[in-house]
């Protein structure tokens, strides 16, 4: 797994396959076909990896003191991810291409740890912020990865594209004030969906009606 972790980080999620993880780590090629199926079990094994490191960074970061607001929940979702760049690499093909292109028993195995990292996150998000709730938690984590994966793809094109857009200087057709860069943009979008969350979740209160996720509403 270190090998293919280290190609990916080289060169890029897309540029990894299993001839160039056996090259790295000194095996031959039918070694690394003894453990894994294809080249995207093994980055789908490594998107498991990256999501308990995401929810690991972020747990330990919504427990240290301070006060908690719509703006420090946003930052440290982000923070953990902008930390991570090949796991965010990984976010736009994790489910366009990789859990349907390998062995179903797999991705069960691998969506059970990602899963489990998930719901990790969510209970710190609750309990940083109570009056989101879990539903409101549950849904402020599924827009981070959502927006993460495009917007990561976007502010980091490869080297050849990049040199492009500068040469046709597309840069000049993007207003100064929206901002792009994948940290500051994705903070900005979830500070305004955490807030979104929270006023939704006021209205429920004000109309005497059961918070989301509650017993009144699942059953």
């Amino acid at each position: 797994m270190e090998a293919a972790r280290s190609v990916a980080l080289e060169t890029g999620v897309a540029s990894v396959t299993l001839t160039k993880v056996a090259s790295r780590a000194g095996v031959h090629y039918s070694a690394v076909r003894r453990y894994f199926s294809s080249h995207k079990e093994v980055l789908l094994r490594l998107s498991a990896e990256g999501w308990e490191r995401w929810s690991a960074t972020v747990c330990a970061a919504l427990r240290e003191p301070g006060p908690m607001s719509p703006a420090r929940l946003a930052a440290t979702l982000t923070n953990g991810l902008a930390a991570d760049p090949l796991f965010c690499d990984m976010l736009a093909n994790l489910h366009l291409h990789l859990e349907h292109e390998v062995d179903a028993e797999r991705v069960v195995e691998v969506r059970r740890d990602s899963t489990a990292a998930g719901l990790a996150m969510a209970d710190a998000i609750e309990k940083a912020l109570p009056e989101l709730g879990k539903e409101g938690a549950l849904d402020l984590l599924l827009a981070a990865y959502s927006l993460a994966a495009p917007l990561w793809q976007i502010s980091h094109p490869p080297a050849d594209l990049a040199e492009a857009y500068k040469s046709a200087a597309m840069e000049s057709q993007v207003p100064q004030y929206w901002d792009l860069d994948f940290t500051t943009a994705l903070s900005r979008l979830l500070t305004a969906t955490c807030v979104g969350l929270l006023s939704r979740q006021s209205d429920f209160s004000r109309l005497g009606c059961p918070r989301l996720g509650s017993p009144g509403i699942l059953g």
